[in-house]
């Protein structure tokens, strides 16, 4: 099974978008870092500290010497603590990065991590059967209402209605 790692605004926009419960159904084993967690509102974390419990969510804690190697990587100055920690965790596990952040995805592109935003979750969960297009549909829209940086991406915007195109002619 795929490992991926998961930044905080994936889990945001799953949470608002109420499809927490469907992306822990895709046939990953996820991952995250103690610190993105700690990123969430209380009302996330709970919603996580489920899936942590049923053993669908793996949360590791960064040790001194791995925070120490961080620091000894040469990562942009845009990326946060928190953001490196999700990179290093992908190279260390050579797993995705699942992640709806810029700069995350472009170092991960530098450095040959495989990485994925919303739409790939929507197409997973597609393919998998957990969503139906129409489903997919209906949620794609609200995450364009919801998110603004979505709206102010014009090359995300034309992806997103491509898809929504796709999905609803079938």
């Amino acid at each position: 099974m795929k490992i991926a790692i998961t930044d905080a605004c994936i889990f945001i926009d799953l949470h608002d978008l109420n499809l927490t419960v469907s992306f822990f159904s895709i046939d990953l084993e996820l991952y995250t870092s103690l610190d993105v967690l700690n990123e969430l509102y209380p009302e996330q974390r709970n919603v996580l500290d489920a899936f942590v419990s049923v053993g669908k969510l793996t949360i590791h804690t960064i040790a001194s010497a791995e925070r120490i190697e961080i620091m000894n990587t040469n990562y942009p100055r845009a990326l946060s603590e928190v953001d490196k920690t999700v990179l290093f965790l992908a190279k260390k596990h050579e797993a995705i990065v699942l992640s709806s952040d810029k700069v995350i995805r472009n170092h991960a592109k530098k450095v040959a991590i495989e990485y994925h935003g919303m739409l790939w979750i929507f197409d997973q969960l597609i393919e998998q059967g957990i969503l139906s297009k129409k489903e997919a549909s209906e949620k794609l829209k609200e995450l364009i209402q919801q998110n603004v940086m979505y709206q102010n991406n014009s090359k995300l915007m034309k992806e997103f209605e491509g898809r929504l195109m796709d999905w609803e002619d079938n």
